[in-house]
């Protein structure tokens, strides 16, 4: 029987402005609202033993929802919620991806307080209080449902929380830029569900919804009636969102619900090809930089709300609803208190300088004056230019010097991660868009570091996933190529070129692409981890013991998986097995772990606890084409004809790339009689097999089909 093994693999990252308005309950202009600045009468406490329900929104650009105007949007229930509550007009997020953003809502701290800069390789400090523990506390129970994996709890924001629902299916296939996630409307069922178990107690529910991230494929009828460009498709997200939100938000729009505070807002924005961004994580235009933020319960004051909000304000608004003293740290103040004075706002764009060596973005915006600190400085009047198109620093340097001076010496450069990124980080949050990885970071850095420089390798990048995604492989690996001649010390074209290069069957120029990586200026642990990954692929284990080498004492965990596959590979099931062990005890629900070990105990004859191993692992997933076909060579070998001819069909079914399976069920459902069912799996084998590693068993199961035909 013919066996695989399952590998990692790699990925990539992808925000403009209307008129406000609301939009009112007959759907209808709400645009001559008065404009409501400050809440008089306002008193902290009102909200007292209040319910609290937060949800945040990913990829949400501020100009997206009927009540901002959009005439093509479709989003009634949060038209409705606005109508009826207060609109922050002008509110920002400081971060432009998704784990920072969060953390900066939940704490109330900017991002070089609270020490998470980025997408991986951070984790919250379990020392610094959120609005989850803060409530908690306070005798509230915390429930939060999130629906993508940036916000998985081994990054520390689920402190606090009684039930933290980041339930996803584990171990799929890694060859693939796809993410597997849960639809919106999937978390808000888990999310009520909750809800209503905990009825007649104070509740904190945070809802996370992703649906709006690239790339924008929205379910019908949206996908039918927003078909078209991929600003059409974006919106048809948003659609279906805000229709996924109607069973938790109508009940209090309704007057089902007891009251209840309610905040809405967005993680962050979307480009959409403005200033060259495709989505987001590059730069900290408007965009993606400006979010919508929406306030609703007893205590609100409604209306239109033209000052300046924050993320960090979110936080210390609701616990003053609540009568609540805000963490003393925390730069924010209560958004629905009588007027203050206006306060400036940091932020920060750093993935593609800890991922990719360039530049780091940091910048101020203050009294509608927007500085962009980069080497190519912007500085920006967003009353008289809200699209961010003239650069107005060398008229006004003054301006610039003053916005400067308010940059927080604490959030100078460079950061210092938790961890280094795992592998399994930088697939996840690769396949989701990210830029993810690790680059050194340097003493100084000038134009040519600037993302505005290098947006073309940024966009290239891109076409390199959306190529592979085709399987258009030779042209991801031509892409792939130019980049890292372009920019040799970066990880992430190699890691990319030789994923595109393994599915084309030449895994030796995979080999050789990493190798070079390594004496390039990228020699990172990730890239290790790539190499030994393809070296095992090809039964290399001992060079990819070799490869490994200098991390073999990592901590980090999926280094570790990686070692045991190696070990494996080489022959050393002893050393291969209590590594993975060693693993399964950090992260006991990883099905690949457990699809890992049945393959080390076939290797080693022992298929009785193979196959209860792979049981295992597809009890956890039932969608591991490699734990199906390995599950099958198991069976066959426990005398389970059946269950190993079903196993394999299984296997093909998931991945018609799994040729062992089909050539194994072409063998043994001629073996049982089968004749069909093997001539069918024959077929499909020789029709799509690579000739290079299938030669001798294509020439086999050609003969048997001709026999069979006969």
């Amino acid at each position: 029987m013919r066996r695989t093994l399952a590998l990692a693999a790699v990925g990539l990252a992808f925000v403009s402005t209307v008129a406000w308005m609301v939009v009112d309950e007959r759907g209808g202009s709400g645009g001559g609202r008065t404009p409501a600045r400050g809440a008089p009468g306002y008193r902290p406490g009102v909200a007292v033993g209040a319910d609290v329900v937060l949800i945040t929104i990913d990829t949400l650009r501020a100009d997206a929802l009927g009540f901002a105007g959009n005439q093509k949007a479709a989003t009634p229930v949060l038209d409705r919620l606005a109508a009826r509550g207060r609109v922050f007009t002008d509110a920002h997020a400081h971060n432009v991806v998704t784990l920072p953003s969060h953390a900066n809502i939940l704490t109330g701290l900017y991002p070089y307080l609270h020490g998470v800069r980025e997408n991986s390789g951070f984790v919250l400090n379990k020392r610094i209080p959120t609005l989850s523990t803060i409530l908690t506390a306070s005798g509230y129970t915390a429930g939060a449902f999130v629906g993508a994996f940036p916000l998985d709890s081994r990054f520390g924001l689920d402190r606090g929380f009684a039930v933290y629902d980041d339930s996803y299916p584990l171990g799929s296939n890694p060859d693939s830029y796809e993410m597997v996630q849960r639809r919106g409307d999937r978390v808000v069922a888990a999310a009520l569900a909750w809800w209503k178990a905990q009825a007649g107690k104070k509740r904190f529910l945070w809802v996370h919804l992703y649906d709006p991230h690239a790339p924008y494929l929205p379910p019908e009828p949206f996908a039918q009636r927003f078909r078209g460009q991929p600003k059409d498709l974006y919106q048809g997200e948003v659609a279906a969102t805000d229709s996924f939100l109607a069973p938790l938000l109508e009940p209090f729009l309704a007057g089902k619900e007891k009251p209840a505070l309610v905040v809405v807002t967005a993680d962050h924005g979307e480009a959409l090809g403005a200033h060259g961004e495709l989505t987001h994580g590059l730069f900290a235009y408007e965009e993606t930089l400006k979010v919508p933020l929406v306030v609703w319960g007893k205590g609100v004051g409604t209306g239109l709300d033209t000052r300046a909000a924050r993320h960090v304000d979110i936080a210390p608004t609701i616990l003053e609803a609540l009568g609540l003293p805000k963490p003393n740290a925390s730069p924010g103040r209560s958004l629905l208190a009588p007027e203050v004075p206006g306060e400036s706002s940091y932020f920060e764009a750093l993935s593609t300088n800890l991922n990719r060596g360039w530049a780091p973005l940091r910048g101020v915006l203050s009294d509608r004056k927007k500085l962009i600190e980069l080497p190519l400085a912007e500085l920006y009047d967003l009353d008289r230019d809200p699209t961010e198109q003239k650069n107005v620093l060398s008229a006004k340097p003054e301006v610039a010097s003053s916005l400067r001076k308010r940059l927080a010496r604490e959030s100078v450069w460079p950061p210092q991660r938790t961890a280094e990124p795992s592998s399994e980080e930088i697939a996840q949050l690769r396949s989701l868009g990210y830029t993810s990885g690790s680059a050194a970071p340097k003493s100084s850095y000038g134009p040519e570091d600037d993302p505005k420089k290098l947006i073309v390798l940024d966009r290239k990048l891109q076409d390199v996933v959306e190529a592979y995604t085709r399987g258009e492989y030779d042209l991801a690996v031509k892409l792939a190529r130019e980049v890292a001649i372009a920019r040799p010390s970066m990880s992430e074209p190699y890691e990319h070129m030789a994923l595109a290069l393994r599915q084309l069957e030449r895994p030796t120029e995979a080999i050789t692409a990493l190798r070079s990586a390594l004496g390039r200026g990228a020699d990172r642990e990730s890239v290790r981890r790539q190499l030994a990954l393809a070296l095992v692929e090809i039964g290399q284990g001992v060079d990819a013991l070799e490869a490994l080498a200098p991390v073999i004492d990592s901590d980090d965990l999926a280094t570790q998986k990686t070692l045991g596959l190696a070990y494996s590979a080489a022959g050393r099931y002893r050393e291969a097995i209590a590594t993975f062990e060693k693993a399964r005890r950090v992260d006991p629900g990883d099905p690949k772990l457990l699809e890992n070990l049945g393959i080390v105990k076939l290797r080693m004859e022992r298929p009785a606890e193979a196959r209860d191993l792979l049981r295992q692992a597809i009890a956890a997933n039932a969608n591991l084409p490699v734990s199906w076909n390995s599950l099958g060579v198991a069976l066959y070998q426990t005398r389970d004809v059946a269950g190993a001819l079903d196993a394999w069909e299984r296997a093909a079914k998931l991945d018609p790339r799994q040729f062992d399976a089909l050539y194994n069920l072409g063998l043994v459902a001629a073996e049982a009689g089968q004749n069909e069912r093997a001539k069918n799996a024959l077929r499909r084998f020789i029709a799509t097999a690579p000739i290079p590693r299938f030669g001798p068993d294509l020439d086999k199961a050609r003969r048997l089909l001709e026999r069979l035909e006969r």
